[in-house]
């Protein structure tokens, strides 16, 4: 099993955040992973994507040029990074803020208004959740109950109803199929 992920949005969006968790996750679960961030001056606001790879066998590279699943929380970023969904792979898209359609045919689409199911949870912080829930569902790489028990581990300042409302986020998340 190797899943290379990208994940892209604005600053301010937990991108950065959600891979470190998408790593943490894997590795409690008996994984390879590798984490690889990056992001433009500004943070808040400005550009952010990551890469993580989670796998069965040995990581070679933390770069993943030809991800298997990209998930864009943001307009620019499906212009970005769509083209570099491997052939096959998963476009997991939060319509919350992307108005566009993607244009490959080759590739399965996964719909979440990541910041819409954020909203009617009460925070809208756990939109990137959202994201991680349909991505965990969707592939299998990684389990909701894993991604769980990263919480406390990734985010040691929160409170226990906080890590509980991004386990409701996550399970949220899941709930969306591939179109």
């Amino acid at each position: 099993m190797y899943q290379g992920i990208r994940i892209s949005g604005f600053g301010g969006q937990g991108v950065i955040s959600a891979g470190y968790l998408l790593a943490q996750a894997g590795m409690m679960e008996g994984r390879e992973v590798s984490f690889f961030p990056a992001y433009g001056a500004e943070m808040r606001g400005g550009t952010a994507n990551c890469s993580v790879v989670v796998a069965s066998e040995e990581v070679t590279t933390p770069i993943v040029l030809q991800p298997d699943t990209v998930i864009v929380l943001n307009e620019p970023s499906l212009a970005k990074f769509e083209p570099m969904v491997k052939p096959g792979g998963l476009l997991i898209i939060n319509t919350s803020l992307v108005n566009s359609k993607p244009t490959r045919t080759d590739i399965k689409i996964l719909n979440v208004p990541c910041n819409e199911i954020a909203s009617e949870l009460g925070n809208a912080k756990v939109m990137n959740m959202v994201a991680m829930g349909a991505f965990a569902q969707a592939t299998g790489a990684i389990t909701i109950d894993g991604i769980a028990k990263a919480l406390p581990k990734v985010y040691k300042k929160l409170k226990p109803e906080v890590i509980e409302l991004n386990v409701k986020a996550l399970k949220r998340g899941a709930e969306y199929k591939v179109n």
